[in-house]
């Protein structure tokens, strides 16, 4: 088994196909434009195959697929009919604003996907308009519903929760998970990219979202899939669905992170909030073998050793912690 310097295992495969994306969501890419990566750097559906089908002979099992928003991706599902026949890959899944879904669903789901996470950090058309800037809430509730009935097994709602933004719609979002069968994921507003002028006062901590919810719909903690998963999930009491929250800013997982991440134009990260990439994109237009390029990847996961989480959280509580002083990959680069 493959481990990193914390023997941490390898497992988990982030896939951003684009940096590209149709909305501009205050927390993640708050900018008006961006100087985008040419198309010619951008990883083909043919490489990006034969590197996932290197990390599951080297221990993954999951694979997501990311952006930007990688429905902007022309011809999306071909890449999804290439990755769901890989022999021992166990899951694999999409993660999308909903914008493009109504229209691409059909072909997703015979191509082979199976599990799809949209984000939707409110239900409030207006507000929704404000905080992805371009974004039409109705577009993407009705991709919500044409992946449910083309009979996607597993759909989860994504929100990320901003203090004085759109706390106010936690409740709303899981009444709406519950009343349609969705399961729910809140995220505490992190320090991800450089461009969203992160503050720790529009955190909304775990124990605010669980106590917020808790007071409403009675939970029971589960914990964390297989004891890796980024989010910590609860069960309602009344046997109506289930959600998580992730807690990367007050309660980190670093160590139980089993997740690697493969830039749109072929970086191999080993976090989320990562200052750097390892170029694999030269080996593979190089002309190196697989075993070459299977070498190159095991190198960089054995000598691994991210925890910026927890190095933020010890940060933060000597009142020592500037988002700014750490440089970091944008999230359109690298997805979720």
């Amino acid at each position: 088994m493959l481990v990193d310097g914390y023997r941490r295992s390898l497992k988990d495969l982030r896939i951003s196909v684009t940096d590209r994306c149709n909305f501009r969501c205050t927390y993640c890419m708050p900018l008006d434009e961006y100087e985008w990566i040419d198309k010619r750097e951008i990883l083909t559906f043919e490489e990006i195959a034969r590197l996932a089908n290197l990390f599951v002979g080297l221990g993954v099992e999951k694979i997501r697929l990311t952006g930007g928003e990688p429905l902007v991706r022309q011809n999306l599902d071909q890449l999804v009919a290439k990755l769901s026949v890989i022999d021992g890959l166990q899951d694999l899944c999409l993660t999308t604003n909903g914008a493009l879904l109504g229209e691409k669903i059909d072909a997703l789901r015979d191509a082979g996907l199976k599990r799809i996470n949209v984000s939707v950090d409110t239900l409030d058309p207006e507000k929704f308009k404000r905080m992805t800037k371009r974004g039409d809430l109705k577009k993407v509730l009705e991709g919500i519903f044409a992946a449910k009935d083309r009979g996607v097994q597993r759909i989860k709602l994504n929100a990320v929760v901003e203090r004085g933004v759109n706390d106010d719609d936690i409740i709303p979002l899981v009444q709406f998970s519950r009343n349609n069968g969705f399961a729910i994921r809140f995220i505490e507003y992190m320090d991800v990219g450089n461009a969203n002028n992160w503050t720790s006062a529009k955190l909304l901590s775990k124990k605010e979202i669980i106590e917020k919810i808790a007071a409403r719909f009675p939970l029971k903690e589960i914990g964390r899939d297989q004891g890796s998963a980024p989010s910590v999930d609860y069960e309602f009491l009344d046997g109506r669905g289930d959600l998580g929250v992730i807690a990367s800013v007050t309660e980190p997982f670093c160590s139980s992170c089993t997740r690697v991440r493969l830039t749109a134009d072929g970086k191999i990260v080993t976090c989320l909030f990562s200052q750097t990439g390892h170029d694999v994109k030269a080996l593979l237009r190089g002309g190196a073998s697989d075993q070459e390029i299977t070498e190159f990847l095991r190198s960089i996961w054995k000598v691994r050793k991210d925890r910026y989480s927890a190095e933020r959280l010890e940060a933060l509580r000597t009142s020592n912690y500037d988002p700014k002083s750490h440089k970091k990959i944008e999230m359109i680069s690298l997805g979720g």
